[in-house]
């Protein structure tokens, strides 16, 4: 049985494939690049980046692919393009182990998630106050 309740990114990045083991610490450093304030945590099990009071992105390896999560519809449509050569959905955009890791696109991906969740906190913070 696959082990579960990592303590750290390092504990989950550990526990892939080989083949995917450069590969996610590939991704790792270029989301955290891109997110240097973000807090890195593991969150269901896999690794995650909260800011602004929540998660803005997760990544997890898999046999044949690698994916970041989550990838809603204002996301998807800024990248369409970019994305057109992968596998999308539900959330989900997938890369395949076998192609070389999209770091600008995975860098834009995490800034564009960051403003997303910086533009929630600031409409929470002008929102008037309910009595």
């Amino acid at each position: 049985m696959a082990k579960t309740n990592f303590q750290s990114v390092d504990e989950y990045i550990s526990s892939q494939p080989n083949v995917v083991q450069g590969i996610l610490k590939l991704v790792r450093k270029t989301v955290r690049k891109a997110l240097p304030k973000a807090e890195e945590v593991i969150s269901y099990e896999i690794p995650a980046y909260k800011l602004h009071s929540g998660v803005v992105l997760y990544f997890a390896g898999w046999k044949q692919h690698y994916s970041l999560y989550p990838a809603g519809d204002r996301l998807l449509a800024a990248f369409k393009d970019e994305l057109g050569a992968y596998k999308v959905n539900k959330g989900t955009i997938r890369f395949p182990v076998s192609e070389p890791v999209p770091v600008k696109l995975i860098e834009r991906i995490a800034k564009f998630r960051a403003k997303e969740a910086a533009d929630r906190e600031k409409a929470k913070g002008s929102a008037p106050k309910k009595r």
